[in-house]
């Protein structure tokens, strides 16, 4: 393998370790009581259950996760792609870019970008444009024409916690169709894919088809762990926050 694929290499590794080892512990600690019902989303919402948190920790954008138990209801076009641009430019999406465009400059990946501010510069533009376009792709546009549900439906605390990890985990290939149905994700897996061939337009280092499915492979491995931290945020609120 050459110098210019290792910094893809290190930065799937890094973020493969995290969503194992955070989804890991979070199943482990979860208590064996019952919590508190999970969030509605855009859904009808059931009598004792707790509206969906905004944001996770205060800070992360959580608008597209939904109860599994609450009465279906699809979403038009119009709001898939409402919830794009939510997380595409959402505030706290502009640091998510500039800890991704950290982490290469660090590893001096693409290293035709060169280093300093310049470098940063170009890293943090090239980790905004996966972001959005990713976003777009997955959430918005093609949920829309292939009649996908975009949203997360978390399983909830009656279930023990590696189900839980396990279920968060997989719903990058498995979805819900606007008809109520599971289906395969193809808005996941085809978008993210897309993500990686259109990278080739501004990654002049990694270019090769090994290159553009390992950009694929770290959007859908994002997706997967922020849909574990979704899953597992209402216990992380309440039982180590006490909200």
């Amino acid at each position: 393998m050459g110098d210019t694929n290792r910094g893809f290499v290190l930065t799937k590794s890094y973020k493969t370790l995290l969503l194992c080892a955070l989804g890991a512990g979070l199943a482990t600690a979860q208590n064996a009581t019952p919590a508190p019902a999970e969030p509605a989303g855009q859904q009808s919402q059931k009598s004792g259950e707790e509206p969906v948190d905004k944001r996770i920790f205060g800070v992360m954008p959580n608008y597209r996760t939904a109860n599994l138990t609450a009465d279906y209801q699809p979403l038009t076009a119009r709001r898939k792609m409402y919830i794009a641009v939510r997380d595409s430019f959402d505030w706290p999406s502009y640091f998510v870019g500039g800890a991704f465009a950290l982490l290469y400059q660090l590893e001096d990946s693409n290293p035709s970008f060169g280093q300093g501010l310049k470098g940063y510069a170009h890293r943090y533009a090239t980790a905004q444009s996966d972001q959005i376009i990713g976003n777009m792709l997955v959430e918005g546009t093609l949920p829309a024409l292939l009649h996908e549900d975009p949203r997360y439906f978390r399983l909830g605390s009656g279930a023990s916690g590696w189900k839980r990890f396990r279920y968060a985990a997989t719903r990058v290939v498995i979805t819900r169709a606007d008809s109520g149905g599971k289906r395969f994700n193809t808005s996941e897996i085809l978008g993210n894919t897309l993500v990686g061939v259109i990278g080739n337009a501004y990654y002049p280092d990694n270019r090769t088809v090994y290159d553009t499915f390992q950009r694929a492979y770290t959007q859908i491995a994002t997706d997967a762990f922020s849909n574990v931290l979704k899953e597992f945020w209402p216990d992380i609120k309440h039982k180590l926050l006490h909200k």
